[in-house]
Formats: C-alpha cells, structure tokens, sequence
C-alpha cells in the first residue's frame, strides 16, 4: 500500500472528493483505509438498558486506497508517491511533486 497510518491524504473521488485528513486505520489485505472525517456513516443504535434511550451516531467508513493520494500540508498540494533510497541506505515514501520525504 502507498499510504499508512498517521499520514495526511486527499480524497480524488467520490462524494467526499478534495477533502482532506489523517488516515485513522489501514486494511491492507482489504485495500482500504479509514480517513478521519471522510465517508461519515449514522447509525441508529437500539437502547441496551431499561429506561435508557436510543441514540444516532455517526462513525467513519472505509474508502478504497484508489481513491486517496498523499497531501502535502506544507505545499498543500496532492502527489503521487515514489520510492527512494537516504544516504545511509534506507528505503522512503517521497512525494513525486514536491520531492518531500514522508518515511523519517
């Protein structure tokens, strides 16, 4: 997967198209990963308790990877990843755009 945990990315399609946030969870045998804020789901969940009432709430859902790329905060622009090798010999994400390193 081009993407993991903790990074900042920007939805490119769907109803949620140009909006962006930090991935909260990844599914990587799935191809999925949860964006904070992106793909809110309600659901109606029945009281457990006697005397306690039902309530509405709202979670996010899993999108497809297809459908994020990597934003860059400090440029604010969405990029395409490209793998590369430091000095010392470690393989990291960069932004193809940009040239920023993602992977410290």
């Amino acid at each position: 997967m081009h993407v993991k945990k903790g990074d900042t990315v920007q939805i490119i399609s769907g109803k949620d198209k140009g909006k962006v946030g930090e991935i909260l969870k990844a599914f990587p045998k799935l191809s999925r990963v949860i964006v904070k804020g992106v793909n809110i789901k309600t659901k109606h969940v029945k009281p457990q308790q006697e005397g306690e009432s039902g309530r509405i709430t709202t979670l996010e859902g899993p999108i497809h990877i297809s459908n994020v790329m990597l934003y860059s905060m400090k440029q604010n622009v969405a990029s395409r990843v490209c793998y590369t090798f430091t000095e010392d010999g470690r393989k990291v994400r960069m932004l193809k755009k940009t040239g920023e390193i993602i992977d410290k």
